[in-house]
């Protein structure tokens, strides 16, 4: 079995993440800013000894670095980036914050690249070596078609970028590095009228990053296997 870390675990597709990993037999780390206050994450770790609970707060540099030293060079198999923000919803045109943009670039774009920068050392030592990243079709520029949702496209775009040269650069180390999107799934982010639920997503997303080769590295995926356009 593998040890997984999957980031912002609390709720939604991190913690439909977390269960199916520890049903697979798997050891996860699991994160979210305060994991004491997250009583599902809680009563998982009361009943399954291959989860590990630590804080993380990818809006905070030295959280992203503490968090680093408590893993160490423990090798670590899969990196699944999951955390994610999507701001302010009257971020609309006439509407744009500097504050709000900066803070969803931040969470969205810089901090999984970060993490994944300080993680290295652990993730080489495994022997998957797979890094993930929830993407968003919204970052795709030629599916746009609808405008608006300026900081989040513009983030998710960004790091479709950011992890395609990822992919590139660990190339020659045999990792695989993969941007997916999700799909539209029924959470909090997504909305009730969403069409797939997270069991459906993550079941998707984890037969991608389990199984996807050198071939389909730094390709922008749907959950369903489906190459999305840039």
């Amino acid at each position: 079995m593998s040890r997984y870390v999957v980031t912002g675990t609390n709720k939604g597709i991190g913690l439909e993440f977390v269960r199916q990993l520890l049903s697979q037999g798997h050891t996860v780390v699991a994160t979210a800013r305060d994991p004491r206050t997250e009583p599902a994450l809680q009563a998982m770790q009361q009943t399954n000894s291959q989860l590990t609970l630590l804080p993380l707060d990818l809006s905070d540099e030295n959280s992203i670095n503490t968090f680093a030293g408590q893993v160490g060079t423990t090798p670590v198999d899969v990196l699944i980036n999951n955390a994610g923000i999507f701001g302010p919803r009257q971020a609309s045109l006439g509407q744009l914050r500097t504050a709000d943009w900066e803070e969803v670039m931040l969470v969205d774009l810089i901090a999984p690249i970060m993490l994944t920068q300080a993680l290295l050392p652990a993730l080489r030592r495994g022997t998957d070596k797979r890094i993930a990243f929830l993407s968003s079709i919204m970052g795709s520029i030629a599916d746009n078609s609808g405008g608006g949702a300026y900081l989040y496209r513009s983030a998710k775009a960004g790091l479709n970028q950011a992890v395609k040269s990822l992919a590139v650069d660990l190339a020659r180390e045999q990792f695989i590095v993969l941007p997916l999107h999700p799909g539209w799934v029924k959470t909090d982010m997504g909305g009730p009228n969403a069409q797939i639920d997270v069991h459906t997503s993550v079941t998707g997303m984890l037969q991608r990053i389990q199984t996807a080769g050198s071939a389909e590295s730094g390709k922008f995926l749907n959950y369903d296997g489906n190459t999305i356009a840039w």
